[in-house]
């Protein structure tokens, strides 16, 4: 079987974020031969549009994709009426976080809460709901027909001002007051060396083994119900994560607290019914412990060729001839600055690395691509920044940064076309 090929591009990088602008697309990436389309987390951002804090594991954010025809959300009793109440109850308190609402709200007291059912905010959040998934499930039976699988991408954690973590207190490291005390993050790397300092909430995972993992469980169907696979981000999170005091500005202080390892993932992968369905985020500073885990569980994992010419190539698994065929192969990732960019500010000494492996003197964005696709791997995705050749002015977010990030666009226009074509006939 052929080299399959994706793009990575988000929902809201599409010119209008609507169904027709995804149909168009889909098509387009069929017409090309382009088996996959890979986007970032559908559920509603948070105030700086980032996807990856959302106020919901489960919701689908309304703004991206909607239908006038609605659908039963019986299926997802599980999590549809906690977010209606959430955020009815929030847009009524001018959006203060839960931790500072009521105390019959804030702790859920039953009678509190059906009062609020009978409210129209309720109901409009339910019937947002319904609109997204009949929008969402026409066009996932589009790609389907055309081919096109659709790659969707699983944060690890969540915000603590979410519909989730109010709902589910005891499953999360919290204070009697409602608040964390310490956050999530990661450790000073080749992204930032203060590291990251994400602020959302982390697991209390022995209240979730108790529960059979069940919210984890309920959480990959509803995804894999709206994708046919999955990337779940930060993957060694389930390994081991960075706890950072919250009081802190940085994540330099933090430090790794164990998680549940293979028992979590077992569960994953028999909800999902298949590891193919599962692509695990294994970037950054990675224990040889967390690529036995994905290896022993075959799980694929991922290369970045931005990442493949540093150090010593004999040991780096994202050079392009050390990258295994269990990888899925990117020139760079949502995180990443584009390959134009990135090249742009190369160091000489990797350069000369690139241009040995490619065997050309000259080295351009194109070179990169192509790269990617003579690697052993089954699946190579392109974000659509450098399907274009576009510089760093196009780049979808800077890691510990919160400006002027997720807004890039592309336009409807030849260049898309012919670039498309290009990728397609490679």
């Amino acid at each position: 079987m052929g080299k399959k090929k994706g793009v990575l591009c988000h929902l809201t990088s599409l010119p209008n974020q609507n169904l027709e602008d995804a149909k168009k697309f889909i098509a387009i990436l069929s017409e090309n031969n382009i088996n996959a389309w890979q986007m970032l987390p559908i559920t509603p951002p948070d105030n700086h549009n980032s996807p990856y804090a959302s106020s919901s594991a489960f919701a689908g954010w309304d703004e991206l994709i909607t239908s006038n025809n609605q659908v039963s959300a019986k299926e997802d009793s599980y999590w549809i009426d906690d977010w209606a109440l959430f955020c009815s109850i929030k847009s009524h308190f001018n959006d203060i976080p839960w931790t500072k609402w009521p105390i019959e709200l804030r702790d859920r007291h039953p009678d509190a809460l059906a009062e609020w059912r009978g409210k129209a905010e309720y109901k409009s959040k339910i019937l947002n709901q319904n609109k997204f998934q009949a929008g969402w499930d026409e066009l996932h039976n589009f790609a389907n027909k055309k081919n096109v699988s659709l790659i969707g991408d699983v944060p690890i954690f969540v915000a603590h001002d979410s519909a989730d973590v109010w709902a589910h207190r005891h499953l999360f490291q919290l204070e009697d007051d409602g608040n964390p005390s310490l956050v999530s993050g990661v450790p000073p790397d080749y992204f930032s060396e203060d590291g990251q300092k994400w602020g959302t909430v982390l697991y209390q995972w022995d209240a979730h083994e108790n529960e059979n993992y069940k919210w984890w469980k309920e959480r990959i169907s509803r995804m894999l119900n709206l994708f046919d696979v999955i990337r779940i981000d930060h993957f060694r999170g389930f390994h081991s994560a960075w706890a950072i005091p919250i009081e802190d500005e940085h994540a330099r202080n933090g430090f790794w607290q164990e998680g549940p390892g293979q028992k979590i993932i077992e569960e994953i992968i028999e909800t999902a019914g298949s590891s193919n369905r599962i692509i695990a985020e294994d970037l950054g500073i990675i224990p040889q412990e967390v690529i036995e885990l994905r290896e022993k569980n075959k799980l694929k994992g991922m290369a970045i060729l931005q990442f493949g010419f540093e150090g010593d190539l004999s040991k780096n698994p994202h050079f392009p001839k050390n990258i295994k065929q269990d990888l899925v192969v990117y020139t760079g990732t949502h995180d990443n600055d584009t390959t134009k960019g990135w090249l742009e500010n190369l160091d000489q000494s990797s350069f000369s690395r690139i241009k040995n492996i490619a065997d050309t003197e000259e080295i351009n964005v194109d070179t990169i691509i192509k790269l990617a696709l003579s690697s052993n791997s089954e699946l190579v995705i392109i974000p659509l920044q450098d399907i274009l050749k576009l510089d760093s002015e196009s780049r979808m977010n800077t890691p510990g940064t919160i400006e002027n990030n997720w807004k890039w666009k592309f336009l409807w226009n030849n260049s898309l076309n012919s670039r498309m074509h290009w990728f397609g006939t490679l």
